[in-house]
């Protein structure tokens, strides 16, 4: 007889499933904090599954899906990385293995990582102590999500001329030179970047900067496509409301080289060049660097 699923496995199960559906239609990726959204418009949770946790303040149904959540990641079908989660190729294909099976297929994957992982360490470590560390990797992981959804709500406030004036900063901070177009008209490309201040050097960089919750589409990519008509142009494609799944196909199969910049693309450049940025630029989208200790892979 098989043995019956607990309470909070059968939660576990529907709530990553789910999270893996929503993940495939949003092309594959999606911050954790608008998964957690979608989950919650279209899963229908009982009040112990909303319950809060005195203790920690979390709602119980999204501390399970973040802890079951590192077992996927352990077996290959998510990725997270800066509060974003990313739909693996295997992923997609656990999702035939219904509720369950895919529940099943990811413990099984983190129990053989672990295992391993034991092995290789000295004196290897008890079940507490796997239990602590896995704990450890989802309070990272949530506060990565909340310094995303924090970071997105101050862009969000700005209007598309001060969105573009941080693009311009980034790529300023990324070591190019650049000119912004003037507000009005401007042809298709509000931002142009250089290596050297005259313009002689490629690659010569075109961007197109899109501040707006809609996703940019195939036309709008391939309309950026069609200006660059010089030897050594670059297309770069600014969207804060990211991509639809025909713009990404163009842009990957274009034979110009144009690069698609969705928001938590934008964040992730902007923190990693961050301190190659002039005070001045800083200002526009101020950070505080906070150091934790990185859980064990």
């Amino acid at each position: 007889m098989a043995k019956e699923l607990s309470r909070t496995h059968a939660l576990a199960a529907k709530v990553l499933f789910a999270a893996f559906k929503v993940l495939k239609e949003k092309g594959g990726e999606l911050p954790g904090r608008e998964v957690i959204d979608e989950i919650e418009r279209r899963v229908q949770l009982d009040e112990w599954a909303k319950e809060t946790y005195a203790k920690t303040g979390y709602v119980r149904w999204q501390s399970i899906l973040h802890f079951f959540s590192i077992d996927a990641v352990k077996a290959g079908f998510l990725l997270k990385k800066n509060g974003v989660w990313y739909l693996t190729a295997d992923g997609e294909k656990a999702l035939s293995l219904g509720e369950l099976g895919l529940l099943r297929a990811a413990q099984a994957a983190y129990r053989e990582w672990k295992r391993k992982h034991e092995e290789e360490a000295e004196g290897g470590e008890d079940e507490g102590e796997a239990y602590s560390d896995k704990g450890a990797t989802v309070t990272l992981q949530r506060i990565q999500e909340i310094a995303l959804e924090g970071l997105t709500k101050y862009i969000s406030s700005k209007d598309g001329y001060e969105f573009q004036d941080l693009v311009a900063a980034l790529l300023r901070g990324m070591g190019y030179f650049t000119r912004t177009s003037p507000r009005g008209k401007d042809g298709g490309v509000d931002i142009v970047a250089y290596r050297d201040p005259l313009g002689t050097q490629s690659p010569r960089i075109k961007v197109q900067v899109k501040r707006r919750e809609q996703q940019a589409t195939v036309q709008q990519v391939r309309e950026l496509m069609g200006l660059l008509q010089r030897d050594g142009d670059v297309g770069i494609f600014v969207s804060t409301g990211g991509f639809t799944p025909d713009a990404k196909t163009a842009a990957q199969g274009s034979q110009v080289h144009i690069e698609l910049v969705d928001l938590p693309r934008f964040i992730g450049l902007w923190r990693d060049f961050y301190h190659k940025l002039t005070d001045e630029d800083k200002a526009g989208l101020p950070l505080t660097p906070v150091y934790f200790l990185e859980p064990t892979e």
